[in-house]
């Protein structure tokens, strides 16, 4: 999976009632239009949408749609269909309005889902794909893509491409302004064929091309280290990414661990379920995160049982540390369970729902803020380390990884 940045809590039986169905003076119709803002495009329109799992405090919300509203719409389209030089594709412009919809709440993590860009989601949360095997996360800020993980065996690791790389090109096209998720379309593609990634590598371009095959990815790796060490990194909060880890931790207690290193660098986050399920197996019993939504509706999620893990626990971070990433780091450091190394976090404390409608398409949109046991809300902010330490891509070895040892060995 070449990487997404979601946190969602997968909700997946939103309820979603459309009136007064009709259709255009033109013969298009106008069907539910994304069903969270408005339910129908029409001459007199009512929208009424069941949303209890998403606002509490209500039954049923009701918007109405301003008459001049419509109108405009209605007249916009007229008009592009009577003076427009070309032939317009109505599907097309209907998928059009859904994303502009969405995308002029001004929240960069709220979108919309055509049928294919949810198929290819839902397509990333099997963990199999044709890709080339590497997992990459776009700074919103800057909007640069950077490859992140480059998974043993795949293709692009027998290609050379490495962490750090800045993906410039895709087949010839520049991708600077793109989205990740277009970007990692591009990547995408039918089995043996190759694509073509320019990258931006200390400065100067690499072009590597790069045969897609079936790729698996895994979302936890681990390995014992000198003195006992054991070490665990999580790619990213998948749905059994939590039973994996409990696989993981497993065997290296088999093994004779003394001490952990879990490393969420990179990390873009997943699901809050599984890193609520996974944080439940390493601190007590008690409150690991809540969320608050726009009523001020406060949600719980707690640890079931006490089976905390009582051996030295290192965490280590970095700024594509976000998201669910982040409330592990937060929850352990709140708790004081562990030690936090490296630099401060991405600060993204908001959660979005995914919802999916009957059509296939989906949307996601935030829906609530986060905060940790103790109440602090690192949006915009991050989780800062309590060792706080760069890393050095010009050392051979990690430089935190080494830090991370030597703070646990004096701790065992």
């Amino acid at each position: 999976m070449d990487n997404y940045e979601y946190e969602s809590d997968y909700t997946k039986d939103e309820e979603l009632e459309q009136t007064d169905k009709k259709k255009f003076r033109n013969g298009m119709f106008w069907g539910a239009l994304i069903g969270i803002v408005v339910g129908a495009i029409v001459t007199t329109i009512t929208a009424v949408i069941v949303v209890n799992s998403i606002n509490k405090s209500k039954e049923n919300a009701v918007l109405e749609v301003p008459e001049d509203k419509i109108e405009k719409l209605e007249y916009l389209y007229n008009l592009i269909d009577r003076v427009y030089l070309e032939d317009i594709d109505e599907d097309t412009m209907m998928e059009g309005i859904y994303e502009g919809l969405l995308d002029a709440v001004g929240d960069p993590y709220t979108e919309y889902y055509t049928k294919e860009e949810f198929d290819k989601f839902k397509e990333e949360m099997s963990g199999e794909y044709y890709g080339i095997g590497v997992m990459v996360s776009q700074d919103l800020r800057t909007n640069i893509i950077t490859v992140t993980n480059v998974f043993e065996g795949a293709p692009s690791y027998e290609a050379g491409m490495q962490v750090g790389d800045i993906i410039y090109k895709v087949s010839g096209t520049d991708i600077t302004s793109m989205s990740v998720s277009e970007v990692v379309s591009m990547i995408k593609g039918a089995k043996g064929s190759k694509v073509e990634i320019v990258v931006v590598r200390d400065g100067e371009e690499k072009t590597f091309s790069v045969e897609r095959r079936p790729v698996a990815i895994p979302s936890i790796e681990s390995k014992m280290l000198e003195g006992n060490i054991g070490y665990i990194q999580i790619v990213q909060f998948e749905d059994n990414t939590d039973e994996q880890y409990v696989e993981a931790f497993n065997k290296l207690v088999d093994q004779g661990m003394k001490a952990l290193v879990v490393d969420v660098r990179d990390n873009p986050g997943g699901s809050l379920d599984t890193v609520v399920n996974i944080l439940d197996t390493v601190l007590p019993k008690g409150l690991i995160v809540y969320t608050i939504d726009k009523n001020g509706n406060k949600e719980e999620h707690k640890g079931k049982d006490n089976n905390e893990i009582n051996i030295p626990l290192v965490v280590l971070t970095n700024g594509n540390s976000a998201s669910a990433s982040e409330i592990f780091a937060a929850a352990i450091q709140d708790y004081e369970k562990g030690t936090i190394i490296g630099t401060t976090t991405y600060g993204k404390g908001i959660v979005q729902r995914l919802i999916p409608f009957s059509d296939g398409t989906a949307i996601k949109i935030t829906i609530s803020t986060y905060y940790s046991p103790k109440g602090n809300n690192i949006h915009g902010e991050g989780v800062t380390p309590d060792i706080e330490l760069e890393y050095d891509r010009n050392q051979e070895e990690d430089n935190q990884l080494k830090k991370a040892i030597e703070v646990l060995k004096e701790q065992m």
